[in-house]
């Protein structure tokens, strides 16, 4: 995921202390129910797209411009499937983020899937049957976004 330039002001008076950050996914579906997935230039592993909103973006904003941006998929966000604060992640250059992830279940709705950014080498649908090595991140948010349940969020830490 390429650094937003509003990260980097930000990183250069913090360094490489923790930073609190919004951080979406979005689930899309074609109409034969397939999802799509990029595979991450980074890592070279399969991944659900998502992204960091700009100041003042809304979500579900964010969610349909990051999949146009990295695949050149449209897409309309339908609901939200998850709220969830990650576990911190240390990069390999010394910062440290922990995101509030909110995930969207999304419809594509036109456009050809493609590489369209320098974030992922490769794009493309999969049937959920059929889905490629995810990490758990993505497997759980796919779940969710298949199931017509209310929208996940941990409740064990409430009394």
């Amino acid at each position: 995921m390429a650094t937003p330039e509003f990260i980097r002001a930000v990183r250069a008076s913090a360094g490489h202390q923790l930073l609190w950050l919004p951080g979406i996914t979005a689930i899309v579906f074609d109409d034969d129910g397939r999802v799509l997935l990029g595979r991450r230039t980074d890592t070279r592993r399969w991944s659900v797209i998502g992204g960091i909103p700009e100041p003042g973006e809304q979500p579900a904003a964010c969610a349909v411009r990051e999949v146009f941006e990295e695949t050149a998929v449209r897409c309309v966000a339908e609901r939200v499937v998850l709220v969830q604060a990650q576990d911190p992640v240390t990069y390999p250059n010394g910062d440290v983020c922990q995101y509030m992830d909110i995930t969207f279940r999304c419809r594509a709705v036109g456009g050809a899937a493609r590489v369209n950014d320098d974030e992922s080498v490769e794009v493309a649908w999969f049937d959920v049957d059929a889905l490629p090595e995810l990490n758990e991140h993505g497997t759980f948010r796919i779940k969710q976004a298949m199931s017509d349940v209310p929208t996940w969020f941990d409740a064990t830490t409430f009394s």
